[in-house]
């Protein structure tokens, strides 16, 4: 007999979590670093909040050496973004990339709305203590390469291209920059 994704009487959803992704996390081989049990499953619309970097308690991220992704309550602004499905198990190692224990972000629940208008909700984070401050060149390039990869609307994308970055030159973590070249030699 067939299974219909129900293992001893409890549905799949239960061992599985939606995320919408905002920041480097919007690359498949960024979260897949972490988390691979991410799959993707749609592009989605943040609607009254806005896309800003910044050093959480006013600190550089040590990762990428410039300001890091956060969304703020702003209506009328909307922020684009990637909904990943996700099992529980990877739920702590998502947290701790996302420094919720050093207090960097902070989980938050928030509503989306697909391309085909359908509202979902998802886990998300964000910024309480920071300071705003430019993403490093190698940040903005990982968001932007994310944000062509799933194919988030054209005019997001260009939002994206036109963020002012910081004048940081060297370099970010080895896994971090092997993505980027490869990234770059698929594009050329």
């Amino acid at each position: 007999m067939a299974n219909s994704g129900f293992e001893d009487g409890r549905g799949q959803e239960e061992e599985t979590f939606l995320y919408f992704a905002y920041g480097s996390n919007l690359l498949t081989e960024r979260i897949h670093l972490r988390n691979p049990s991410a799959a993707f499953c749609c592009v989605a619309r943040l609607k009254d909040f806005k896309l800003d970097f910044g050093n959480s308690q006013g600190k550089t991220s040590p990762t990428w050496h410039g300001g890091i992704a956060t969304i703020f309550q702003s209506p009328g602004d909307e922020v684009w973004g990637v909904v990943w499905k996700m099992n529980k198990s990877n739920l702590n190692s998502l947290d701790e990339q996302e420094g919720v224990k050093s207090g960097t972000y902070v989980v938050i629940e928030v509503k989306v709305t697909t391309q085909e208008g359908r509202e979902i909700t998802c886990r998300s984070y964000l910024m309480t203590n920071y300071e705003s401050a430019p993403p490093s060149p190698q940040y903005k390039k990982v968001i932007c390469m994310g944000a062509k990869e799933n194919g988030l609307p054209l005019e997001y994308q260009e939002k994206l291209k036109a963020i002012e970055p910081n004048d940081y030159k060297g370099k970010v973590s080895e896994e971090i920059e092997d993505i980027i070249k490869k990234g770059e030699t698929q594009t050329h």
